[in-house]
């Protein structure tokens, strides 16, 4: 069966899966090389570490059809420690990287996705979008109209494409776009923008490097701390994008398999001179709308760039720009959510309070990482308080026996603790008090602090308390951490009384 779900990852749908990846890889090349530029590094770095991350992950990862290979969110993290020490230093970092990402992988970090609400995901998803249409604005600023002209020509291709007869959805519209406006510019011989005027392309293989860093602990001291944020923001940005093709394709991905998939990855690229990576979802959308689904995809996309690069760099130099910029807008248009612009005033105020700041975050600090961190504080806040509400205890007294039961209803934890304490009249006249659990659940330290106060509470007033319905779980904690039935605390209380 697992060589049979294999077999289909690679070979389960060839055509889409080479022609998705032939786009991907021409998207991939003026991306790379501007998150070289980014870092601070040449722009082969960048290069080699996309076909490696790429090639490297099609085998190793757990989301087949996920594009993974150099990006700007990681090029950021890395600028400080190029400027400071170099690339050899930066090499040793992407090494220390894929490690701490192994270990995460083991550790089954990537089950944390689950504490991620629909909201963040929601605002990140948004949040890239704008984020590569700004991306794509300096290359719509200050040039002639000659590119506004071919990138709204290259948009219609890419939508209007689809709807020819035939041919139309055989064919992915953005490598249509790409080709029929290179053509073009090489034809008219149009003085616009290429990619050759972005950077140098390489013209030699890859080859091993093993980084040039002294093996000390000053070492690991320097690196450590970007090997670290490199890890989460990889990590982070690789399982968010996963969840997302998960969605778009219809399909369950292995999310530890990723993060011990995206660590291989970048333990090959800093061994081949390349800069850490992870998930691209701008690439990963273009190609699922391409036809992508499989490893295949992924595994053609990196090496056709090695290729490219390397071995058809007069051509793929002739590249307008302009092509490229019409693709990643289709990408942001295609990526953003409109429903959650159109349902703000449907969903809960939580919900949308959520979204916009994550949102908000990542594209005031262009930092993914930030904006979840934030997006994920607020949806447990919202989440701590809502839950909070749902406690209440309902107070019976019977007179003849002067007894009062109290039934507590809900999640007592940190947030409800107090409203949990104030439910009880502390004055009333009675002998004995029942305190009826049998519908409530103690989560925390501070739920049975809270437990502790109300019985010692009681028992300072000369009442006989009873617990009475705790089920197993709450029972664990309160005998673990609860005062009130500890002989010491019951003579100072008695004793105090």
């Amino acid at each position: 069966m697992l060589l049979l779900s294999k077999k289909q990852d690679w070979f389960g749908n060839i055509r889409g899966d080479v022609l998705a990846g032939i786009v991907v890889a021409l998207a991939l090349i003026p991306e790379a090389i501007a998150f070289s530029i980014i870092a601070g590094v040449d722009p082969k770095v960048g290069l080699y570490a996309s076909f490696c991350i790429a090639v490297i992950i099609a085998i190793v990862g757990g989301r087949p059809g996920m594009i993974s290979a150099a990006t700007g969110a990681m090029a950021l993290v890395m600028v400080t420690l190029v400027k400071e020490h170099g690339l050899e230093y930066l090499l040793a970092a992407t090494l220390l990287t894929g490690i701490l990402q192994i270990i995460a992988g083991y550790l089954k970090l990537g089950a944390l996705m689950s504490f991620v609400s629909r909201s963040v995901v929601t605002g990140f998803v948004n949040a890239l979008a704008i984020l590569i249409f700004m991306a794509q604005l300096p290359e719509l600023t200050n040039v002639t109209w000659h590119v506004y002209a071919m990138t709204a020509v290259g948009l219609g291709i890419i939508y209007l494409f689809p709807y020819i007869p035939v041919i139309g959805k055989s064919i992915p519209s953005p490598l249509v776009c790409i080709l029929t406006l290179t053509v073009f510019a090489v034809a008219t011989g149009l003085d616009i923008r290429t990619v050759g005027d972005m950077g140098q392309l390489p013209d030699t293989l890859p080859v091993f490097l093993w980084p040039d860093v002294p093996l000390t602990l000053e070492t690991l001291a320097i690196i450590f701390p970007y090997s670290a944020a490199l890890a989460v923001v990889g990590l982070l940005e690789s399982l968010m994008t996963a969840t997302i093709v998960d969605d778009l394709t219809d399909t369950e991905s292995d999310k530890n398999r990723e993060c011990k998939g995206q660590g291989i990855a970048n333990i090959g690229a800093g061994l081949l001179g390349g800069m850490a990576g992870c998930a691209m979802i701008g690439q990963s959308i273009i190609n699922v709308k391409s036809g992508g689904r499989g490893r295949l995809s992924t595994f053609v996309a990196g090496a056709l760039l090695l290729i490219m690069v390397v071995f058809l760099s007069d051509w793929i130099s002739q590249i307008p720009m302009a092509a490229l910029v019409a693709v990643m807008i289709m990408v942001s248009i295609g990526t953003f959510s409109w429903d959650s612009v159109k349902n703000l005033k449907s969903h809960p105020l939580s919900f949308n309070i959520s979204m916009l700041a994550t949102v908000i975050v990542t594209v005031a600090t262009h930092n993914l990482a930030y904006g979840v961190f934030v997006g994920v504080l607020f949806a447990s806040v919202f989440f701590a308080n809502k839950v909070s509400h749902f406690m209440y205890v309902e107070k019976e007294v019977d007179q003849s026996s002067a007894t009062a039961t109290y039934k507590v209803h809900g999640q007592v934890f940190f947030n409800s603790a107090d409203k949990f304490t104030a439910q009880f009249d502390f004055k009333a006249v009675v002998e004995k008090v029942v305190i009826d659990l049998h519908l409530a659940h103690f989560w925390d330290v501070s739920a049975v602090e809270a437990l502790d106060k109300v019985v010692l509470k009681f028992r300072r007033e000369g009442a006989e308390v009873e617990l009475i319905g705790l089920n197993e779980a709450s029972s664990t904690i309160i005998d673990r951490f609860g005062i009130h039935d500890d002989p010491k605390e019951i003579d100072k209380v008695l004793g105090g009384h």
